[in-house]
């Protein structure tokens, strides 16, 4: 890898309102030809949406303008790194337009170029026609709508970057496409060498969420020093695709295996089917190599054809929700918790009741400080201090505005010590719920606008579908009685996400040994059990998946979310602690493998 060209890559942004110093870091503490943002979550773009039709100018990250790119635009005109962003939102255009205006006020020839194609709400009505069905639940498509884009890939981008942009602007992408973009660009790969496809979508996958891989979010945290200067990651990848995962010098962080393996596992589903736009991915063979401080070497991901379709995220509206939080003090504290929720619940629905009004449609109480969250596993039975969070959901926003107003009374009238409401009294919010669909993809216009003038692209259409082979189960330990048992942390790190209303767990084996017994102790039916206090008791499952070359487990919670995103009323509506939760799950090994 050290004798053949590389290009580098730095993500500074992994969700819209993360830091805004790591693109200063990124441009002034490294040496980069690519500077890449990921924005963009379905909560987002709901958002942007809404922000649209109250002002026609916006539905963009304003920010990324402003505070981002406004700093440090003539330091990247003089150091020729070019920028790719999904910081386009629902306005691409606009956003276009407000970057043109900040380069001509100083004074800079930089080119930018906006991919368009992914906003499908204007043939909305046509798709509602077509008898479309949600991928997850078979429902049918809203007629009403905020938002509705389809996730599109690297071609575009590439093809603006052929054309000569120095800026690419784009709605709706899938993540890692701004980095498979450019290597596309730089190296041109064949869109038919899937191999490389996969490895340069899986150099996007690991950095996409910023400093994830650089110690951000890791089960061993207390390996990482200087959480207040975290490095954000760069990828330097060769022509062959393989690449090696870093950050700048003389920031915080870790770049290690296992932060990286860690982010590999996060947020995917079957590993040896990591659908994409452009390529179908098997991430299930993936090495990694320690090869210097803070450099992590990766390899092994391959391809496959993509299929004939998009995936396409909607977003609507579906009612109203609050949420309040208040302190209860003193003995007895989840008791009398429990009471005054309830007590206030019970209240508000019966005077809704006295004036014809429907009950809540959804309720949520959860008494955090009490290891609530935990489910039957919690090891607090008693606490001084807890922390009361309520929500409700009702079609009507003034049934939730009702519901606010009422917790003060509890105060006063209830069980004592009531010390406060966190936040203040809230205020209703509109539920967002995500409506997820395929879509063919010769049904989507997609155009790169460059210098005044659309130029089509040209998607290659994929191919149907193929089988998989699952990888067949690896060695699973057979218990001889004289085992020891251990906390799963001992023995493995995790990391979980969501995909929707689904979560994902993947369990990493610190040695290879370990992952005979990890086999053997979470089975399918296990972690079904030990997290069923997440699981919807009607329409969940757990599913695992091997990743063999990363020593790895893949596990998802299919309805683990409540809803999961902004329509759920949890307090974890994306299982970011669901991870957390599994490692301290007991799992037997004989003692003389520890240590």
């Amino acid at each position: 890898m050290e004798d053949q060209r590389v290009v580098k890559i730095g993500c500074a942004s992994g969700f819209w309102g993360d830091t805004n110093t790591a693109a200063f870091q990124l441009v002034h503490m490294a040496q980069i030809d690519y500077l890449v943002f990921d924005y963009l979550s379905e909560i987002t773009m709901s958002i942007m949406a809404k922000a649209m039709m109250v002002e026609p100018s916006h539905g963009y990250a304003l920010d990324f303008v402003s505070r981002v790119m406004s700093p440090l635009i003539g330091k990247i005109a003089e150091k020729k790194i070019k920028v790719i962003s999904n910081a386009g939102g629902v306005n691409p255009l606009a956003c276009r337009d407000a970057l043109q205006k900040l380069i001509d006020e100083k004074g800079l020839s930089l080119k930018v170029a906006v991919v368009l194609g992914d906003n499908l709400l204007p043939q909305h009505a046509e798709l509602v026609k077509q008898d479309l069905k949600e991928m997850f639940n078979a429902s049918p498509l809203p007629a009403q709508v905020a938002s509705s884009n389809a996730y599109l890939g690297a071609v575009a981008i590439r093809d603006a970057l052929d054309l000569g942009a120095d800026i690419v602007i784009t709605g709706r992408v899938v993540d890692s496409a701004v980095v498979l973009a450019p290597l596309l660009h730089e190296y041109q790969w064949s869109l038919n060498d899937y191999d490389k496809l996969a490895q340069g979508s899986l150099a996007g996958h690991v950095i996409e969420c910023g400093a994830q891989c650089t110690g951000g979010n890791f089960t061993d945290w207390r390996l990482v020093q200087g959480f207040d200067n975290m490095g954000f990651p760069i990828v330097e990848v060769g022509e062959d695709g393989s690449f090696v995962v870093t950050k700048p010098q003389g920031t915080g962080g870790l770049v290690s295996t296992a932060t990286v393996a860690e982010q590999i596992v996060y947020e995917i589903g079957h590993p040896q089917a990591y659908l994409l736009p452009d390529v179908t991915a098997d991430f299930s063979q993936v090495h990694l190599e320690q090869v210097g401080e803070n450099r992590v070497k990766v390899t092994g991901a391959t391809g496959r054809a993509p299929t004939q379709q998009y995936k396409v995220s909607a977003t609507y509206s579906d009612g109203y929700r609050v949420l309040v939080s208040f302190l209860i003090a003193g003995r007895e504290a989840s008791e009398k918790a429990q009471v005054i929720a309830d007590a206030i619940l019970t209240k508000c629905e019966r005077v809704l009741a006295l004036r014809s009004v429907p009950p809540f449609s959804e309720k949520s109480v959860e008494i955090l400080g009490i290891e609530s969250t935990y489910g039957a596993h919690t090891r607090i039975k008693e606490s001084r201090e807890v922390v009361v969070k309520i929500a409700v959901k009702h079609p009507f926003k003034e049934a939730c505005m009702f519901f606010a107003s009422e917790i003060a009374q509890a105060s006063t009238g209830m069980a004592p010590a009531l010390a406060g409401i966190v936040g203040g009294r809230p205020k209703a919010s509109a539920v967002v719920k995500l409506f997820s669909f395929l879509i063919d993809k010769d049904q989507l216009k997609i155009e790169v606008d460059f210098a005044g003038q659309r130029y089509p692209v040209q998607i290659p259409t994929g191919s149907v579908a193929q089988d998989i082979v699952d990888h067949p189960v690896g060695e699973v330990a057979m218990y001889q009685g004289d085992e020891v048992e251990v906390p799963l942390v001992d023995i493995a790190h995790a990391r979980s996400g969501d995909k929707g209303n689904h979560s994902n767990i993947g369990v990493i084996a610190r040695k290879a040994e370990y992952l005979p017994w990890i086999r053997a102790a979470l089975t399918e039916a296990n972690v079904a059990e030990y997290m069923q206090h997440v699981l919807d008791p009607d329409q969940s499952k757990v599913i695992r998946y091997e990743l063999p070359a990363m020593n790895a487990l893949n596990f998802m919670l299919e309805n683990a979310l409540g809803g999961g995103g902004i329509a759920s009323l949890r307090i974890d509506p994306q299982g970011k602690a669901f991870a957390q939760q599994l490692l301290d799950m007991p799992v037997k090994i004989p003692s003389h493998l520890l240590g």
